[in-house]
């Protein structure tokens, strides 16, 4: 390849590069399947929402409900299959503060607790079969 060459294919990288958006920076949970409640599932498997206000699903890159997505933005700590995270949460189209979550697993499946200003806790969510 010639230096001019090498040069605009280096600065055609970059370019694409610096436009690339914050979520490429977020980080995995090291799942393999998808863990969620029925309609959560349904989802997971098909690509297809049933429109139902219950609807959980984990992912190795974000949590779904009905109302709301929160992304993996962090993972603070690791132990086993639990995980320490922080996650950014849309809702109605509002973007939230990095929040922070644990993500435990139990026979039952996960359970995700915020642990920030006003706890909550979703789950436990089985693995999608």
């Amino acid at each position: 390849m010639a230096p001019t060459s090498r040069f605009v294919a280096t600065v055609i990288a970059l370019v694409a590069m610096s436009g690339i958006p914050d979520a490429a920076m977020a980080e995995r949970l090291p799942l393999t399947a998808a863990f969620g409640n029925k309609d959560g599932c349904v989802y997971a498997l098909t690509g297809e929402s049933s429109g139902s206000d219950d609807f959980f699903l984990l992912t190795a890159d974000a949590v779904t409900t009905a109302t709301s997505y929160c992304e993996i933005g962090k993972i603070l700590k690791t132990e086993g299959q639990n995980f320490q995270v922080e996650m950014t949460c849309e809702s109605e189209g509002e973007t939230g503060e990095p929040a922070r979550a644990e993500i435990t697993r139990s026979e039952l499946g996960y359970s995700i607790a915020f642990t920030d200003d006003q706890p909550m806790t979703w789950g436990p969510l089985p693995e999608c079969k």
